[in-house]
């Protein structure tokens, strides 16, 4: 294979090279096109890639870039108002590969060198399928959860756990109310408690989980509930299960819940590995089931993967850069890194 180095120190093989930069988003280069990974804001570059629908992924295009996305990811946008109308799901040299992160969440593969995570996950929960990523030379994986401390629960336990916790309430009369993002975790949450009635739905988890219905995803419907709505005629002091969007404990809709009905609060979050969070957060109790790698899996991702170079971006970036070192690996922090350059190693 033929190797150069020109006086910029961009390394060339077999003729080609591909450049990342870091500023306020990641862009990659090839000879051939830019593409724009998860932008945040509408990009000049000739594409753009959406890795899935939560808001902090997507955004409003203006047109100039192409889009890349799988079709729930289009879908599941225009619920929350984004209109990604005209993506695609791959062009010559481009692929998507399942991320495990939610509904349509796709990872992305460039001219079979360069793997981009976006938010990941290697585990199976209920409907939702892991992946073990892909080998590549480049590898730039998300390292949320990217410190030690964060080993989550298996799935199962926390569910045999969590159904403990609601068989007491019921005892009780008392109703429950679980809380988790209202893309993802509300549809997981669905799944997996499904066997429990009377279930209720936040106004905003119905929308969401109507739209995963209509997509193909074998959740059961449930009523919605209206937070301003009629109260009385649907809620009584008496077993039921609300699924709602996660937030405090202490938001008036939770507290009125409280209040009102005495229900007991529980919230899904990989965050719950932190000693406090349930008090922080107001809640009664709170389980690590999460949406993204833990530490142990991220180690596991990078060695399934196996590049020779690695770059880790959001969280625990430049920590987790630092184990993967240790480890071996040729990694540092993407984030702070205006321009870098990705080459192939194959």
């Amino acid at each position: 294979m033929r190797e150069t180095k020109t006086q910029s120190g961009i390394i060339i093989r077999n003729g080609k090279k591909i450049t990342v930069s870091h500023r306020g988003g990641i862009l990659v280069k090839t000879g051939s096109y830019s593409l724009a990974l998860d932008p945040r804001r509408a990009s000049k570059s000739d594409y753009s890639f959406v890795s899935h629908a939560h808001i902090d992924h997507v955004h409003n295009p203006d047109g100039n870039s192409k889009l890349i996305a799988s079709k729930e990811t289009v879908e599941l946008a225009k619920v929350r108002g984004y209109d990604l109308k005209g993506a695609v799901e791959g062009i010559n040299g481009v692929d998507l590969v399942n991320a495990g992160h939610i509904l349509g969440s796709r990872a992305i593969l460039i001219e079979d060198s360069v793997f981009y995570t976006g938010d990941f996950s290697t585990r199976d929960r209920g409907f939702l399928k892991g992946s073990p990523g892909v080998k590549c030379d480049t590898l730039i994986m998300e390292t949320t959860y990217g410190n030690p401390r964060y080993v989550f629960t298996d799935t199962e336990k926390i569910v045999s756990q969590v159904s403990r916790l609601i068989a007491d309430c019921f005892h009780r009369c008392r109703p429950v109310v679980l809380t988790g993002y209202t893309l993802g975790k509300a549809q997981l949450i669905t799944h997996l408690f499904r066997n429990w009635e009377p279930i209720y739905l936040h106004e905003s988890v119905f929308k969401m989980n109507e739209a995963h219905i209509d997509l193909g995803v074998g959740i059961p419907k449930h009523d919605s509930y209206s937070a301003g709505g009629k109260r009385h005629s649907v809620l009584t002091k008496r077993p039921w299960i609300m699924i709602s969007p996660a937030s405090s404990g202490r938001s008036q809709f939770i507290k009125t819940l409280r209040e009102e009905y005495g229900a007991v609060v529980i919230a899904f979050t990989g965050w719950a590995v932190d000693r406090g969070y349930s008090y922080m957060m107001g809640v009664d109790y709170a389980f690590d089931l999460s949406d993204h790698c833990d530490f142990t899996e991220l180690v596991q991702l990078a060695k399934y993967c196996n590049p020779s170079k690695i770059y880790t971006v959001h969280g625990f970036a430049a920590e987790f850069a630092e184990h993967l070192k240790f480890l071996g690996f040729d990694a540092e922090p993407l984030e702070g890194i205006e321009q870098s350059t990705l080459t192939s190693y194959a």
